[in-house]
């Protein structure tokens, strides 16, 4: 930044809005409000629901209190919005109960958000949604912490980043890298050779999209095993996650650098190129 520009920087809050689709509601709040919020940068986090969609597993005092419909927020303009996965990935798109609605955002984010961060499921369909690219269903669930390469060292998103990196990845489906490379304009940022592509850019619509999980803490994928072991549902130890793939140790956390780079290196981004006046999102 010039010394010019340095004295007459005006600043503003970002206005970050998240879409939360996951049940636990305060658990998922928390962890992306936890990368989002590590920058120097002021932001205003609003947190919106689906208007028609009822949380069954968290009170209803904590969402009347914090969240916000989409209904109602539509007429502002942000400048980013995360639209969070959710558990619902064996369903195809179209019979997602509030699929109508979702594609209304994904339209929306077109004309009054500046940037837009799709993650696992929510990732998958901005991906389906503005370029056909499909997810396809895993014979076993993709559980664990893999390896994953870094494909684009200039990409500003990747500022900082380790050649090669572990991820936490939990889903049982995918998006195949030959489909992805297929469609007009995208490109792919992080791929693993065991689990397939995981960050993809798409410029066009000012968007990025990742299927795996830098937000998860420490225990979240042992939450998730636990739970599934206690129901009786067969599952695999998530691979390279226990010491020794022992689930009798605690985990490790070897993501929580990459994901804070991740996340901080999209706040900047967003910081550096939208504009200052809101109303000129989208136009």
């Amino acid at each position: 930044m010039s010394r010019g520009d340095a004295n007459k920087q005006d600043i503003r809050p970002l206005q970050i809005g998240l879409l939360n689709l996951m049940p636990k509601k305060i658990q998922t709040e928390t962890q992306f409000a936890r990368l989002i919020g590590a920058t120097p940068l002021q932001l205003d986090l609003t947190l919106i629901r689906m208007s028609e969609h009822k949380s069954k597993t968290t009170s209803v005092d904590h969402m009347e209190s914090f969240y916000t419909s989409f209904q109602e927020i539509k007429h502002r303009k942000f400048d980013g919005l995360i639209i969070t996965g959710a558990p619902i990935e064996h369903l195809p798109f179209e019979d997602v109960t509030y699929w109508d609605e979702l594609k209304e955002v994904m339209d929306w984010t077109q004309t009054n958000v500046h940037s837009t961060f799709g993650v696992c499921w929510g990732g998958m369909a901005m991906i389906y949604h503005f370029h056909g690219v499909d997810k396809h269903m895993l014979d076993a669930k993709s559980f664990g912490c893999f390896r994953h390469q870094v494909l684009d060292h200039s990409s500003p998103y990747l500022r900082g980043f380790s050649d090669d990196l572990v991820i936490p990845v939990s889903r049982w489906t995918e998006n195949k890298q030959a489909e992805i490379e297929a469609a007009s304009g995208l490109d792919i940022l992080i791929s693993s050779a065991e689990t397939g592509p995981c960050l993809v850019k798409d410029p066009s619509h000012r968007a990025l999209y990742i299927f795996n999980h830098f937000e998860y803490d420490r225990g979240t994928l042992k939450e998730e095993y636990d739970r599934d072991v206690a129901k009786g549902t067969l599952i695999n130890v998530p691979c390279n996650y226990y010491p020794n793939d022992d689930p009798s140790k605690p985990p490790l956390n070897r993501w929580r650098g990459h994901g804070h780079l991740l996340y901080g290196n999209w706040i900047n981004e967003i910081y550096q190129t939208t504009p200052y006046d809101l109303s000129e999102i989208g136009s």
